[in-house]
């Protein structure tokens, strides 16, 4: 792998670094504390190509590798990781699987919006009762002449509130485990399907997360999306590129810590100089720093991998598993720098520290990943 960047590269993070200085960063404070961003991001990050990286141009997409999409997804996170969720979860989870899984029909109808920033997605797999247990979810699809009728509720779903359609996943027969799951493609504004805004979150407090509840959602056959029973190796698979995004979110946050932690030390003074002299404090800086290299060069190895179409799974496991550990590192230790002050909002550092906190949660555990690498590793599941 080479790791310097194509002059193509450079331009496109250089776009996401103004991008951020310019549409996110002046709010991040004030979306923070009303517990809401600005939906006109979204056609913002339409507008630059943000929504459509590496989905074909055919499809409205704007093209480009997945390392690319690295790049970007590690700018927003810099920036504020509720705008990178949009990004994450839209595009990742749900504009490129459709692009991977759809057939032309729904390709054509979803991926032109959804890549322009007109249409958002949201991914509709965790449900109140299965989180990491996925396999189990009880949410059911049952045929109906042409259609499906769907009941059941999804839980801390992002873009939630916001999407127009819900990537879903359900059970189409009774088959135990995940042998039984179907993927769905389900607008919205179906009759029967209701959503309400999870408040009170202790961080990623702008992004629109919420329960969906579903009562007798009716939608046709075409809206299956992939073959019957093959619903959980969709998740799994848009799951692994999605840990990825994850990842490079991570590096954002651990960047901004970074960042963060060494303008403050240089500024803000202790017996007599600037703390940046104290041997205690560069080695909280040193760690940071250390964490922020690791995590980006794991992520941008998964990315090579996607690129050269090379088995990623367990690489994105471990950088998932890594990158988001190593940012709440970086966060707490930036917060130690910061003192007192790294304790109130008008400074980022608690911010960071809330937002990384949730990255070891979602799309896999720290255990989850830990399981799945293990058993890579040895051939041998362990539950």
């Amino acid at each position: 792998m080479n790791l310097e960047l194509s002059e193509e590269q450079e331009d496109v993070r250089r776009l996401a670094e103004d991008f951020v200085a310019r549409e996110v960063a002046p709010h991040v404070v004030a979306w923070d504390r009303a517990e809401n961003v600005d939906r006109s991001i979204v056609k913002k990050l339409g507008s630059v190509g943000f929504l459509g990286l590496t989905v074909p141009e055919e499809y409205g997409g704007s093209g480009g590798d997945h390392l690319t999409y690295c790049l970007v997804t590690e700018e927003l996170g810099r920036g504020d990781s509720s705008v990178r969720g949009i990004v994450s979860v839209s595009l990742g989870l749900v504009a490129k699987t459709i692009a991977a899984w759809g057939d032309e029909a729904q390709k054509r109808h979803w991926l032109p919006g959804l890549t322009a920033g007109e249409a958002i997605g949201c991914f509709g797999l965790t449900e109140p009762g299965t989180g990491s247990d996925a396999g189990n979810l009880a949410t059911k699809a049952v045929r109906d002449g042409g259609d499906y009728v769907i009941n059941g509720s999804k839980m801390f779903i992002t873009n939630g509130t916001w999407a127009d359609v819900v990537l879903l996943f359900a059970r189409t027969n009774d088959t135990p485990g995940h042998k039984g799951i179907s993927a769905f493609l389900v607008p919205t504004d179906a009759p029967g399907l209701g959503r309400r805004t999870i408040h009170g979150k202790l961080g990623l407090r702008g992004q629109a997360t919420a329960e969906v509840v579903l009562e007798d959602v009716r939608v046709p056959a075409s809206a299956l999306m992939g073959p019957e029973g093959k619903g959980f190796s969709i998740a799994m698979s848009a799951l692994a590129k999605g840990r990825m995004s994850v990842a490079a979110g991570c590096v954002g946050i651990a960047q901004a810590a970074l960042d963060a932690a060494v303008g403050y030390a240089g500024e803000r003074e202790q017996f007599g100089r600037p703390i940046a002299g104290h041997q205690l404090v560069q080695e909280l800086i040193s760690d940071i720093a250390v964490d922020v290299d690791a995590a980006r060069l794991l992520t941008w190895r998964v990315a090579d991998l996607v690129d050269r179409r090379e088995e990623f799974a367990t690489a994105a496991s471990k950088a998932k598993l890594f990158a988001s550990e190593a940012a709440v590192r970086a966060a707490n230790n930036a917060l130690q720098v910061f003192g007192g002050y790294g304790y109130i909002d008008e400074y980022p550092v608690g911010k960071l520290l809330r937002d990384a906190r949730v990255m070891t949660l979602y799309e896999g555990t720290s255990q989850i990943q830990k399981l799945i690498i293990g058993r890579a590793l040895t051939g041998v599941s362990a539950f």
